[in-house]
């Protein structure tokens, strides 16, 4: 993570830099300050600055490096339990489908919108009741 934090750190001196290069820039192009250029560039470097302070602070309130960091640890070191996800359901295409039909009445027509949320419903109950029938039962 210390990594992460440092690339942040330099990434928003690039953007001051880049801003001091711009302002003169437009001083000498224009005679006068472009102020929207000027405040986007500013912005991302306090936006990069925001982010590498944020990372700090995670780090510093973990207590010690995550073996992630680390490049002496091996795989065994992480938490071995990420999560449990069904490599063969069909669920999560169906409700990815299903917003997508959603989305499209937000756009079109929003009598589509409703057909939409019918669709989330059932795919939402489907992927939560996937393994009470069928072959992979409990």
């Amino acid at each position: 993570m210390r990594a992460n934090i440092n690339v942040f750190w330099i990434l928003s001196g690039f953007f001051l830099l880049a801003d001091a290069i711009y302002v003169l820039w437009s001083l000498v192009s224009y005679g006068e300050v472009e102020w929207v250029g000027t405040l986007g560039i500013a912005l991302g470097a306090v936006l990069a600055a925001f982010i590498a302070f944020y990372l700090s602070r995670v780090h510093g309130a973990q207590g010690g490096e995550l073996p992630e960091d680390l490049t002496y640890s091996n795989i065994d070191d992480g938490d071995p339990e990420m999560g449990f996800y069904s490599p063969w359901s069909w669920w999560p295409v169906i409700l990815a489908g299903s917003a997508a039909v959603f989305f499209l009445g937000l756009a079109v027509g929003t009598w589509i919108c409703f057909i939409g949320v019918a669709l989330i419903l059932i795919a939402i109950v489907g992927w939560t009741y996937e393994y009470y029938r069928g072959f992979f039962a409990r």
